[in-house]
């Protein structure tokens, strides 16, 4: 890597400040960069940018292959910026801290860890019950004792009576933090992960602990703002645990006069409830206009003895308002409200849509504001402020209200009697719902938040509040380019946007149209909630205008047929910020949500159902790391990077699951065992070869890496490769027996990732058996009945979904250089799509009330299925064979 790259924020445009710094990942060209200290950073005119590197993966030759870097926090950030390998700043220059500024500093003590960013300063111990002890900006504390707090409920009030009465217990808990570590220390860049359980305050409950979390503070040189990211576990028990609320609380302490000490708090389009604890506007007497202005200014107000004195010698029978609660109970409104103190009436204030989820409690001399991403998205979430008319206020962001119905995560029906597989499956002919008694069990899903922390020096101006609210709620990122993404040849098979003919620019039309539809579905169908956001539904009902949000396997679609692959490819080849936030989503969604991370299926995620985690089929083809590596890798995230950490031994799960039990042909002779598991050659090993791959890649891990190369090699020599649909694996040493000769195709066996993997394994490990396997299942998936029976002596049965499949012909077609098979692919393309075969299904009609609850947009037939695998065998047609299309 000798020319420098471009690297562009995003959205298109610098923010107009980067408050708390900024990270992303890129990748590099194969044998060009040798290591992560060889990285450096230029801004738009040339200048040297302190940076901070390090590597996410790299190549089989040892080479670099992806890099986290982080840039510290400006008030004036570049345009865009240029890394380089060589040239620009030096190695060492790229490790300093920035220029006129400290860089970020941890210190490690035996019982606390410190952080300082030259601009603000945390304190965290190492175990016990705060995440901080002390947040402090310019020698001033501005928060301490910040606290994780959940409510444990006991039943529900509708399950003890018709009208809604009934008794039950609430308790309280707090987060135990029993585990600190440093995971980065500077000099741009520090990571401070802490893990721990929920604890009950009082100590006669009935309850040990609960909720399992792993907290990670970002801290940036010169940032004032710190980065949190929150993750837990679920893992009550359902029929009896009902979480009643879950939030995260500071303490603020305060020592300016009533008047002196500022609400802010963020409410729908930018806007905000600015107001004092005790105000001075409004009053039968005014203070002087320079009182006024200067409360409303959030500056310190001029001493009293200068005001008016009918109103400075009353200041004691104006009311102070000590509690403040903006609830977002659903995603359509808020209500704002406050009190003067506990057993006194609430008093309404305002309400709203949707609340950007920012609130901030200062006086003259400094204060703390918290912002949450996605908080309307994800409701019911809650803003509190209490007791501002003390010395030791709080400040609590409940990720989870407590105003809002206990979380009921118990399964939907009784199970209708299907106690046995024979009636499971006929159940699963008439609602696609594969059941399973003892299956529907939530215990073991995830559910991650983000949460900005902002240390003030005073109460700033109304317009910077709005800047700092709308930075978390979408916080800036910086990203490389498409065209410099598809040149470095990473995730295989696609191309940037390309417009040049009228064949092509239909496809992409297309394309658009799909995504464009969806993100308003998510819209228009109100696809939010806690467990939610990040997910769509399945298939659509156009008899009631409805997806089918009721209807067994039809409900959310949990990744099926990969709408996240699609999301993702889409991304890298438009680079549209909408696009990657939709994914975002999805990927923080069927990453935590979909996937168990503890307990018997820990590591298997769910298929779709009514609810993310009621589906019996428990399966890596949900939780494999296809669908989580390229969030990793362009973000540098390390929660994500924890998800694919859990996955690396997830061919355990076969010896405790078998995900075809139900249907499994040799049921009356198979005995699951350590050395002969029945593994699936498309679905299960696909996710096994992406788990394998991106674990060696970003850990060196040599039983990734041996169980990868073998189990392709196995692959390779089996009689009929990829087309025997099954082998049995040898768990101990991580090889398939290539003995089995058999011939079981699946329609569904290419669909989860293993196209896309597999075209990167060919490409990055020489393998030349491999290769002709892959090949061969390319070539004869959709060849002609004489074709498949000449090379393999019988036609191939299972075959469906023809348009998806046209890859495959595609993938085959560039290989070999076939113009034949080419002009197959795209027959197959055009003539395969069951729904989405002719350009009137890219079309919308409007449903207006009293159809429907609302005005919605309805496509003729569209479901995710096939919008995902359209869209996929869209981008990687035209990347292999596009100069074929006509």
């Amino acid at each position: 890597m000798t020319d420098s790259t471009l690297i562009r924020w995003i959205d298109g445009r610098a923010p107009s400040e980067s408050s708390g710094g900024t990270t992303w990942g890129m990748p590099f060209v194969r044998g060009s960069v040798p290591s992560a200290d060889a990285l450096s950073v230029t801004d738009a005119g040339g200048r040297a940018v302190a940076a901070q590197a390090w590597p996410l993966a790299t190549w089989p030759d040892g080479s670099l292959k992806w890099a986290g870097i982080a840039l510290p926090a400006t008030s004036s950030p570049s345009d865009f910026y240029h890394v380089a390998s060589d040239g620009g700043a030096s190695p060492r220059e790229a490790s300093q801290p920035p220029s006129g500024a400290a860089g970020v500093t941890a210190t490690e003590s035996g019982d606390t860890l410190t952080v300082d960013t030259g601009t603000l300063r945390m304190v965290i111990k190492r175990g016990g019950s705060t995440l901080f002890s002390s947040l402090s900006r310019g020698g001033v504390e501005v928060a301490r004792d910040a606290r994780l707090v959940s409510l444990l409920q006991d039943g529900l009030a509708d399950d003890q009576g018709g009208d809604g009465a009934g008794t039950f217990s609430r308790d309280a808990f707090t987060g135990v933090v029993t585990a600190a570590v440093l995971e980065q220390s500077g000099p741009v860049r520090a990571v401070v992960r802490l893990e721990g359980q929920h604890r009950p305050d009082a100590p006669d409950s009935g309850r040990e602990s609960w909720l399992p979390f792993v907290v990670r503070f970002y801290f940036h040189a010169n940032a004032r703002s710190v980065r949190m990211v929150h993750s837990f576990i679920w893992d009550g028990d359902a029929d009896r645990d009902f979480l009643a609320g879950l939030g995260v609380r500071f303490t603020i302490p305060l020592q300016a006069e009533l008047h002196n000490r500022h609400i802010r708090i963020a409410g729908a389009d930018g806007g905000f409830l600015t107001e004092a604890v005790r105000g001075l506007t409004g009053l039968r007497r005014d203070p002087g206009e320079n009182v006024r202005r200067a409360q409303v200014e959030g500056r310190a107000t001029p001493p009293a003895t200068g005001w008016n004195p009918e109103v400075s010698e009353r200041l004691r029978l104006i009311p102070a308002w000590n509690d403040y609660t903006l609830s977002q109970l659903s995603a359509d409104g808020f209500e704002l409200r406050k009190r003067t103190a506990p057993g006194r009436a609430w008093v309404g204030i305002s309400g709203g849509t949707r609340s950007a989820g920012f609130c901030s409690l200062t006086d003259t001399r400094g204060g703390f504001g918290v912002g949450v991403k996605d908080f309307w998205q994800s409701h019911p979430g809650q803003l509190d402020i209490r007791n501002a008319a003390t010395d030791q206020a709080s400040l609590t962001a409940w990720l989870y209200s407590p105003e809002a119905q206990p979380m009921d995560l118990r399964f939907y029906h009784d199970g209708l009697g299907q106690d046995t597989f024979e009636e499971q499956l006929d159940g699963l002919e008439i609602t696609y719902e594969d059941y399973e008694p003892g299956f529907g069990n939530a215990r073991g899903i995830a559910r991650t938040h983000e949460l900005t922390l902002f240390a003030y020096d005073g109460t700033p101006a109304t317009e910077s509040l709005a800047a700092d609210a709308a930075a978390a709620s979408a916080p800036a990122l910086l990203q490389a380019t498409p065209e410099y993404l598809h040149s470095v040849g990473v995730f295989g098979d696609w191309d940037p946007v390309d417009r040049s003919t009228p064949a092509r620019a239909e496809l992409e039309d297309h394309l658009d149209f799909l995504f464009d539809f969806y993100a308003g579905q998510v819209e228009q169908r109100r696809w939010y909630g806690f467990w939610n956001y990040g997910d769509v539904m399945h298939t659509y009902d156009h008899d009631r205008h409805v997806w089918r949000y009721d209807i067994g396997g039809y409900a959310w679609d949990n990744s099926e047929l990969s709408p996240d692959l699609w999301l993702w490819y889409s991304y890298l080849r438009s680079g549209r910020a909408d696009i990657f936030r939709f994914a975002e989503a999805m990927t923080r969604h069927t990453g935590e949500v979909d996937v168990y991370h503890l307990g018997p299926w820990r590591g298997l995620g769910s298929r779709h159902n009514v609810q993310h985690w009621g589906c019996s089929a428990k399966q890596l083809r949900i939780s494999t790391p296809a669908y989580r590596r390229f969030y990793y890798y362009l973000t540098a995230d390390e929660r994500t990077g924890d998800l694919l950490t859990e996955l690396v031994d997830s061919d355990q799960n076969f010896l405790g699951l078998d995900p075809v039990r139900k249907v499994r042909p040799d049921a009356d002779t198979y005995r699951p065992n350590r050395g002969a598991l029945g593994v699936g050659l498309g679905t299960d090993w696909g996710s096994l070869a992406a788990t394998w791959l991106t674990d060696w890649e970003r850990t060196g891990n040599p039983r990734s890496r041996d169980r990868l190369l073998g189990t392709m090699a196995d692959i390779g020599a089996l009689k009929y490769a990829f087309l025997t649909g099954e082998a049995l694996y040898d768990l101990d040493k991580g090889r398939f027996d290539t003995a089995r000769e058999l011939i079981q195709v699946s329609h569904l066996s290419a669909v989860f990732g293993l196209v896309e993997i597999c075209s990167e394994l060919v490409d990055l490990v020489p393998d030349p058996e491999f290769e002709r396997a892959w090949l061969q299942y390319c070539r004869l998936f959709l060849g002609t009945k004489e074709e498949q029976v000449e090379a393999v002596g019988q036609p191939l049965e299972g075959i469906y979904l023809t348009q998806a499949h046209s890859r495959l012909t595609a993938y085959a077609a560039a290989r070999l250089n076939d113009p034949d098979l080419a002009a197959r692919a795209w027959t197959s393309f055009a003539e395969g799509g069951e729904h989405l075969n002719h350009s009137s299904a890219f079309t919308l009609r409007k449903i207006e009330p009293p159809h429907v609850l609302l005005p919605v947009d309805e496509a003729p037939t569209v479901s995710t299925n096939d919008a995902s695998q359209f869209g996929l065998a869209v981008i990687q047609n035209l990347a292999l064979i596009g100069n074929h299309l006509r």
